[in-house]
């Protein structure tokens, strides 16, 4: 992996070349999606990239009904809504992000333990397109 440092600038450059990584720590071996520079298990600062599979299930997640200014640009809102999750990945670590491909309208469909994976889709802003990550079922 390159020697970029342990950001959420590094972490954001390579979800917009649609990886999905985490960070290592050399000392004890505990994984962190996003990366950490410091191990919280041990407190050991040599820590190293580590591509993760993308592949997991949902533990736990909601439906938001009312969005943010940022979001209801996007089309979000009471009759639209959309569902944000945490996804334990199969390497170990959790991390939060957007659940598509289910019925937000619907929670009751939205099975927490159901098998997702990362997708990559891409929006435009202010003149650009970057890819952001998000999960769908399996």
């Amino acid at each position: 992996m390159e020697d970029l440092p342990f950001s959420d600038v590094s972490y954001n450059k390579y979800i917009a070349e649609e990886k999905l990584m985490g960070s290592r720590c050399r000392g004890c071996g505990a994984l962190f999606t996003p990366p950490r520079s410091i191990c919280p298990v041990c407190f050991g600062s040599a820590m190293e990239w580590v591509t993760m599979e993308g592949k997991g299930k949902l533990a736990a997640f909601t439906c938001i009904f009312i969005a943010p200014p940022s979001m209801t640009a996007q089309g979000y809102g009471r009759n639209r809504p959309y569902c944000v999750g945490v996804v334990e990945l199969v390497e170990g670590p959790r991390v939060a992000a957007r659940i598509e491909g289910v019925d937000a309208s619907n929670p009751l469909s939205i099975k927490v333990g159901m098998a997702v994976r990362a997708i990559f889709p891409y929006r435009t802003d202010k003149g650009g397109a970057d890819s952001y990550l998000t999960f769908e079922p399996a």
